[in-house]
């Protein structure tokens, strides 16, 4: 199990991709959380196998119909908590 830390740069927020960033992390069996930062950006915190984390990066690089992903900053982080499901946080 690997955890990523994602900082999502672009037109992200109030555009419906955090629910867009929710369902593909479902679509590919991870788990953490996705919130909206007050710079603007979209902050996700994914848990999961090497190839479902792969392929979330390229969904999430494709943004949605209204979304428009500029840059994305990907770190592996060691992390000791583990999360139960992926959802959306305030």
């Amino acid at each position: 199990m690997k955890t990523l830390h994602i900082i999502v740069n672009g037109r992200v927020q109030g555009v419906g991709f955090r629910f867009h960033a929710q369902m593909m992390a479902s679509a590919n069996d991870l788990t953490g959380w996705v919130k909206n930062r007050e710079d603007g950006s979209v902050e996700i915190m994914a848990q999961g196998e090497n190839k479902q984390l792969e392929d979330f990066l390229k969904d999430l690089k494709k943004g949605n119909r209204y979304a428009k992903v500029d840059d994305m900053s990907v770190k592996g982080e060691l992390q000791s908590e583990t999360f139960s499901e992926f959802k959306i946080v305030h």
